[in-house]
């Protein structure tokens, strides 16, 4: 029975034995968990895996578009050589939490138990366990799933899995959300007007655009001749980096944008608090965020007129909840 370090004898040992593919059952997954897994094994060990993932609960919970946005971007986009994500459509719904892992086409280990593949029980804040198991088992039990599943990225998923916006997505609530049917899933700045926003500015102290850093970062000059010039981060001023408004560094957390975007971010930068938001998967996507914002081609040098003449110089972050976040950089907002 594993009790301690899971995340470390479930997640990352197989990887280091030779396992490269992982089959996950999960009553409930976040895609914060999964770009935390995907990075860890990149950064620490120099390990690209495949993950493969059904979430079970959603015929009883559905899921919180957050969620199902950032699933959505990591199989289209950030991992689609390396991921595929499913939700069990068909009643009843799947508590289970199983991981089984292959090497090539061979199993692996598997594991059994209560955590499922969310930070919170990979973590110290919750008290879980697995237990090993027999992997053509754990196989068997993920294929015998799948007629009952469907893809995340599917066209017509809303007519399968309810949606829910993440401000009335509680399991506590749920009666309340049943009776107030699903809602669309896009997101206003009204959404958010009960909750404090932090205004985080792009301009520098002295009121500029930095030449070789924040949304100019890839213009910096270093030994990578072919740095990408979209490269970016959002610098943060200490009254937030101090605070608790953001995830420590690391820890991966969800922003969605008021032009129905998604991004996986995490802190970067010096101590463990992290100074600045990039996105850790590729630093240039929240460059070409911003370009494409700003009616600039990819790779273009940003200056104040740009951002003058969009209309703002700074973005608003709205809290939802620990690991998601709705950011407006929308001239309304600023001017509302």
């Amino acid at each position: 029975m594993i009790t301690k370090n899971l995340f470390d004898k479930v997640l990352v040992d197989p990887v280091k034995k030779g396992a490269d593919t992982l089959y996950v059952v999960s009553g409930y997954a976040t895609a914060n968990m999964t770009v935390h897994h995907f990075n860890f094994l990149k950064k620490n060990y120099s390990k690209q895996i495949n993950i493969n993932l059904i979430v079970g609960m959603c015929p009883y919970d559905g899921i919180a578009v957050s969620n199902h946005k950032a699933f959505q971007q990591l199989a289209r986009v950030d991992f689609h050589d390396h991921f595929e994500c499913s939700y069990i459509f068909n009643p009843p719904q799947v508590h289970s939490k199983a991981y089984t892992w292959f090497q090539g086409k061979n199993p692996f280990s598997g594991f059994v138990g209560s955590a499922n593949y969310t930070q919170n029980a990979f973590s110290k804040s919750q008290r879980e366990l697995l237990i090993p198991c027999d992997p053509k088992l754990g196989f068997d039990y993920f294929q015998s799933l799948i007629s009952d599943s469907i893809y995340c990225t599917h066209n017509e998923i809303e007519n399968f899995v309810k949606i829910y916006r993440d401000t009335n997505y509680s399991l506590r609530n749920k009666e309340i959300i049943e009776k107030q049917g699903t809602q669309p899933i896009t997101y206003e700045k009204t959404d958010f007007q009960n909750l404090p926003p932090v205004r985080v500015p792009l301009l520098d102290h002295e009121g500029n655009v930095q030449k070789t850093a924040g949304l100019n970062w890839g213009f910096r000059q270093d030994k990578l001749s072919k740095r990408n010039k979209n490269e970016a981060y959002i610098q943060l001023r200490p009254e937030v980096y101090k605070s608790d408004f953001f995830p420590v560094r690391s820890i991966p957390f969800t922003v969605l944008t008021d032009d129905d975007k998604t991004l996986i971010c995490t802190r970067a930068q010096k101590d463990k608090q992290g100074h600045a938001i990039e996105t850790p998967q590729k630093n240039s996507l929240i460059g070409e965020y911003f370009r494409n914002r700003l009616g600039l081609p990819n790779g273009a040098f940003v200056t104040k007129d740009d951002l003058m003449r969009y209309g703002r110089t700074d973005v608003d972050f709205y809290k939802i909840d620990d690991e998601t976040y709705f950011m407006d950089f929308s001239v309304s907002a600023h001017n509302g």
